[in-house]
């Protein structure tokens, strides 16, 4: 198992921001994407958005415009910045660290919480 650290939670008002950030291996860090996924009550996980090594984004349509995620390649640390969040933001967020090595990986963090009131 490879750990996969996450902060950045936490409760905040509809229209409001935060930053998620996600932390794995150097080794794993260069070749693999990560990315985030979300959990709500009752629902399935869902992508939210994920960057290869190389930068290339993806995002769900339902955060276009209101979230960015980055790299930093010195730090080995993913970011997801959310602005202009909603209530049905609210769900537990979980990076994943995703690519091949012999094989196909996947590595969850241990999820963080994200609450958004109205």
């Amino acid at each position: 198992q490879v750990p996969v650290v996450e902060s950045g939670g936490g409760l905040v008002q509809a229209g409001g921001s935060l930053r998620l950030s996600c932390e794995v291996s150097r080794g794993f860090f260069d070749m693999s994407t990560m990315g985030w996924y979300r959990q709500a009550p009752g629902n399935t996980r869902e992508l939210v958005a994920d960057i290869t090594s190389r930068g290339r984004t993806n995002y769900a349509d339902s955060v276009k415009g209101r979230f960015t995620i980055s790299r930093d390649n010195t730090e080995t640390k993913m970011y997801m910045q959310m602005n202009s969040l909603k209530p049905e933001d609210t769900g537990v967020y979980y990076c994943s660290v995703s690519g091949y090595l012999a094989r196909a990986y996947t590595y969850w963090g241990q999820g963080t919480q994200v609450t958004v009131s109205s």
